[in-house]
């Protein structure tokens, strides 16, 4: 049963399997839409340094972009930053780099910061940041090639080079937040929002 009551079709700008899983699971009709917008030159432009920021500001970004082209709609953007401490993780460009951030993650904890922003007609009408505290076990350079070696390109599409849904739960020993945050879609404060505009019919 699709729960969704707005006028217009309900619209995610990402085509990231995962949230347009955690969308249908909650039993939302949806629209996924590639946002195309240059994130790393907006990024740089933007001069920000706090990982919540960027991830919000992205976030926002890529509903305006999408919400333009669809007068009417709601459309929900969303973006995940990952910090070690001061430093800022992008996705790998490959495997040598995919190793190098493994490396560096494993042993330590770090932070999952999921933003999320809804746009109607241009303007952000709601948007919200959730912290997910992930700690890496300690692993050897033979572990983690052989890690590389299962998962394969998939790797390079997640920031972190790891998919927790999939082979990427081998690498931790400890995580702290939802399941949703983790998945990249603060899923449960997006309801809330719907509910209180009755945009979902529970």
């Amino acid at each position: 049963m699709a729960l969704w009551r707005g006028t217009s079709p309900l619209v995610l700008a990402s085509q990231s399997s995962a949230r347009k899983m955690l969308l249908a699971n909650a039993g939302l009709a949806f629209e996924a839409v590639t946002a195309d917008i240059d994130e790393r030159g907006i990024q740089a432009a933007s001069n920000l340094s706090n990982p919540r920021e960027i991830g919000l500001l992205l976030a926002r970004e890529k509903a305006k972009a999408v919400s333009v082209h669809h007068p009417g709609s709601y459309v929900i953007g969303a973006d995940q930053t990952l910090a070690l401490g001061e430093r800022l993780f992008n996705k790998p460009a490959g495997r040598a780099q995919a190793l190098e951030q493994l490396r560096d993650l494993a042993g330590n904890s770090h932070e999952l910061n999921s933003a999320v922003a809804m746009a109607r007609d241009g303007k952000i009408v709601f948007e919200d940041v959730s912290v997910a505290r992930m700690t890496m076990r300690k692993m050897t350079d033979a572990e983690l090639s052989a890690y590389l070696d299962a998962t394969g390109d998939a790797v390079t599409t997640s920031v972190g080079a790891y998919q927790l849904e999939g082979l990427g739960v081998h690498l931790f020993e400890r995580i702290e937040g939802d399941h949703f945050t983790i998945l990249g879609l603060p899923l449960l404060p997006l309801l809330a929002f719907l509910r209180r505009e009755r945009l979902v019919a529970v």
